[in-house]
């Protein structure tokens, strides 16, 4: 649908639509350059301050995954003042301000709108260098791919509107959903990397693929290796898995060798992620290090994988 489109082309467009990167960047000069994103999502928790913060972390985390720094956001609002009340909301909105006295970027207005079904996120602005920018296209052959966050958050928040997730599965997935992407983008910057997506609505399979693709390798995942929220896999062993997540796997199946490893596996491995963690690929010199890094700012971080030069193939093993 977005290759439609006939954007207007400039040289200070340093990334566009053409790679379906998670951000645009445009160049002001040789140090600075714009970051710009804007997402919003549906309910995934009852609580409405809960909610808020996932949706703004959600919404940031695409400025962090291209190694830039937001700056300021708006708040975009699909409301149903029929049946919802204006309190619920300023709980929404609050859980957004949360985030971003987090992250350190400020929220300077918004937009809302009448909507049967209750809507919320941000559009962002934020600065990064043009030459420390991590990109969907910036993996490179011989690399360790890291991932910061476990998988998993598809399944149990679908759990979560069934009544199916006990307290504390609920309690982890809101943990890691709110947990910012900003200390392991500044550390993926550090350690050389040029290549990263986070990993959200397409899940891991659907976010990697593309990124192996744009970049030209092949990417194998080693499935032992791999977080997961506490839950998911029995969750999922017993057919709690959302649409999306069937769907997303329909999209990517044909790119993806999965050796032995059955479908529920692979359903994991696409689980639509809501504000997820970042996945980028490192010199395996700096694996290590990274990792300890990741482990001692909080993440549950593991390296998960290895590139080959390559079309987009994604393995597991």
């Amino acid at each position: 649908m977005v290759r439609r489109l006939n954007p207007g082309q400039s040289d200070n467009l340093l990334v566009g639509t053409e790679t379906g990167d998670d951000a645009a960047v445009w160049k002001l000069d040789d140090n600075r350059a714009i970051v710009s994103t804007a997402d919003f999502i549906t309910p995934v928790v009852d609580d409405a301050r809960s909610w808020g913060r996932v949706a703004a972390a959600n919404s940031v985390s695409d400025v962090y995954a291209m190694g830039g720094r937001p700056l300021f956001a708006l708040n975009l609002v699909g409301w149903n003042t029929d049946e919802l009340s204006t309190e619920l909301l300023g709980e929404v909105l609050a859980g957004g301000n949360d985030i971003a006295e987090a992250g350190g970027f400020i929220v300077v207005g918004g937009h809302t709108i009448d909507d049967p079904e209750p809507k919320y996120g941000m559009s962002v602005t934020g600065e990064v260098h043009p030459d420390k920018m991590m990109t969907n296209a910036g993996l490179k052959p011989g690399q360790s791919l890291i991932i910061t966050k476990p998988l998993g958050i598809g399944i149990i928040t679908t759990a979560i509107k069934n009544d199916e997730a006990s307290d504390d599965i609920a309690a982890a997935a809101i943990a890691s959903m709110t947990f910012l992407n900003d200390k392991a983008s500044v550390l993926a910057v550090a350690a050389g990397a040029t290549g990263c997506t986070d990993v959200i609505g397409f899940g891991l399979l659907g976010h990697l693929g593309r990124m192996s693709q744009e970049s030209g390798v092949d990417s194998t995942l080693m499935v032992e290796a791999m977080p997961f929220l506490p839950g998911a896999k029995d969750l999922a062993a017993a057919g709690i898995i959302p649409g999306g997540t069937h769907r997303n796997l329909g999209w990517i199946d044909k790119q993806v060798d999965a050796g032995s490893h059955d479908e529920t596996t692979k359903l994991l491995f696409a689980d639509a992620q809501t504000s997820g963690g970042l996945i980028f690929g490192v010199d395996p010199a700096e694996a290590d290090g990274v990792i300890a890094d990741l482990l001692a700012s909080g993440h549950t971080a593991a390296v998960v994988g290895t590139t080959t030069a390559g079309a987009g193939t994604i393995s597991l093993r």
